[in-house]
């Protein structure tokens, strides 16, 4: 059998159970849907998206390791990883602070996940990286500059 063909006869499979599910109301797709944070994603500096995401004075910790290139010769595409040593990590939220719209995203962490993330940002200049980490009720950050050659956003 062609192995093109078989590869189409198993994604309609996987797509057919996916709609019969659905149909039975066994699987309800607003259950997906990820939180939108509107104060923190809308929000033009990087304080008012902080105090958006509830991290009006956090502490900086050395616990938490950003990785993430020193230059970024493409802004469009910058890869990061966020990686929190911090027990009971509930979320990691990462900002670029002189993006027109910092927050870049939140992610919570549930059933003791590990504290790490790893992603591709755009960023329109050279500026800090910043990691916000929730853990215990409170609040730590960590930041790194990257430095971009060609802005991602438009510039």
């Amino acid at each position: 059998m062609n192995a093109l063909r078989r590869n189409v006869l198993k994604s309609a499979a996987g797509a057919s159970a996916v709609a019969v599910a659905v149909a039975a109301g066994l699987l309800k797709p607003t259950q997906a849907m990820a939180a939108w944070n509107k104060t923190a994603f809308e929000a033009k500096n990087v304080v008012d998206a902080m105090k958006g995401i509830g991290a009006t004075n956090p502490a900086d910790s050395k616990d938490i390791i950003i990785k993430a290139p020193d230059i970024a010769e493409n802004g469009a595409v910058v890869p990061v990883e966020v990686t929190s040593r911090i027990a009971g990590t509930s979320s990691i939220a990462i900002l670029a602070e002189k993006n027109a719209q910092p927050m870049i995203g939140e992610f919570n962490l549930s059933g003791g996940a590990e504290g790490f993330i790893s992603t591709r940002i755009k960023m329109g200049q050279t500026s800090l990286v910043r990691a916000v980490v929730s853990a215990g009720g409170k609040t730590y950050t960590a930041a790194k500059e990257v430095k971009v050659t060609i802005g991602g956003c438009g510039g």
